[in-house]
């Protein structure tokens, strides 16, 4: 009878035992899915985010040509202006990573800033019709790219933290996640450009 009651005891504890190891297992996985799919997820915010400010770079960069021929036609010797927004919408166009276009965000900013001065020097641009239409566009279009540069912000920083911070940091690494770019603004975005008449 001892030796029925060991062996039933003996029983319980490695089914007990196995339970527990199954449970522990159990809540192991659960944290590394959990963990993998916050990763996935805040990456594909940072994807998302990045998407509208790249529409919102596009919508402004297909209001440039029209812009320009606008101005072009009423006053065409301000051809250096001309070409300076030529020159840098195009390299936002052909620009890839993130740090590149930033930096051609703010040459495009500065090339649109001497663009819209000329209006200044010249009644007859701010008194047409489709200057002013394209120019409230663009404006427009330049706060819808700084709400979208500033959601885009907040993204990576809230990715880069959760692959700095425990549990994530021990997955992000091996499922290939590492730090964002953020996008920030050029240094010359922050100077007063200069028109010359």
């Amino acid at each position: 009878m001892n030796i029925f009651h060991e062996m039933k005891s003996e029983r319980g504890f490695a089914v007990t035992g196995g339970l527990i190891a199954g449970g522990v297992v159990l809540v192991v996985l659960l944290i590394c899915f959990s963990v993998y799919n916050g990763l996935v997820s805040s990456n594909e915010n940072v994807n998302s985010k990045w998407s509208q400010v790249e529409n919102q770079l596009q919508r402004r960069n297909d209001l440039i040509p029209n812009l320009v021929a606008t101005v072009q036609g009423i006053t065409a010797h301000e051809n250096e202006v001309f070409n300076s927004v030529t020159t840098a919408r195009a390299h936002m166009m052909s620009a890839q990573s993130v740090g590149d276009i930033s930096a051609a965000d703010g040459e495009l900013t500065q090339a649109l800033g001497r663009l819209l001065a000329i209006s200044e020097a010249y009644p007859e641009i701010k008194s047409d019709a489709n200057f002013r239409q394209l120019q409230d566009e663009l404006a427009g279009t330049e706060n819808r790219i700084a709400v979208a540069r500033r959601d885009y912000n907040e993204a990576v920083q809230q990715f880069n933290t959760k692959i700095h911070t425990i549990p994530s940091s021990f997955f992000a690494g091996i499922l290939g996640y590492h730090d964002r770019d953020y996008f920030k603004a050029d240094e010359k975005a922050h100077e007063v450009p200069q028109v010359k008449f």
